[in-house]
């Protein structure tokens, strides 16, 4: 994939015991599976086909490890790449969820004691600051819902219009710019097919 202008490259983190049984994985440090480490050496050459002036990971052990099975060691650890902070719901399915709160939507409606929309938005916009001012190309490992919020504050959305994104674990994404810095764009969403 070749552009006159940087390219972004995100890569949802491998499978997990919890992303497998759909448990909302925030800040708890579950590392990948045997197929989830499997996934992310496999993501490799396709990356490293690639040239990035910088490698930033979330804190979480899922998004290092897939980080460094992909052959990108050191990462730059960046904070603001964390999940979504699911407070009272972390480690707790959607279906449980809506057991006790019906209707509940995490992009809408946020989570007691964790984060909303806007606090995630806000961590995506500190980044997409950073990355606009290397202004070179960027590789990042993060989770799926920061990802999902992270694509529309790209393209200047409100972060509840993450949940229009969908992402599978060990995918690839890439952002960048048509005509010129002042439009970013989606290039490429949720890509597995090097798997």
């Amino acid at each position: 994939m070749t552009s006159a202008f940087p390219l972004i490259h995100l890569v949802r983190h491998g499978e997990t015991e919890w992303s497998r049984s759909g448990k909302h994985t925030g800040r708890t440090d579950v590392a990948l599976t045997q197929a989830g480490e499997q996934a992310a050496r496999a993501l490799s050459a396709h990356l490293h086909s690639q040239s990035f002036s910088a490698v930033w990971s979330s804190p979480s052990q899922r998004a290092r490890q897939t980080c460094e099975l992909a052959g990108f060691v050191p990462p730059e650890i960046k904070p603001d790449l964390a999940e979504w902070d699911y407070g009272v719901y972390e480690g707790i399915t959607t279906p449980d969820i809506l057991k006790q709160r019906p209707g509940w939507q995490v992009f809408r409606d946020g989570c007691p004691q964790g984060e909303s929309a806007d606090d995630v938005g806000a961590r995506a916009d500190r980044i997409i600051q950073s990355i606009r001012d290397l202004n070179a190309p960027v590789l990042i490992f993060s989770s799926a819902h920061f990802l999902r919020v992270l694509a529309a504050r790209w393209l200047r959305l409100p972060p509840e219009q993450g949940a229009n994104f969908y992402l599978d674990t060990a995918s690839i994404s890439v952002l960048g710019y048509e005509h010129c810095l002042d439009e970013p764009i989606i290039r490429r969403w949720n890509q597995q097919s090097y798997v």
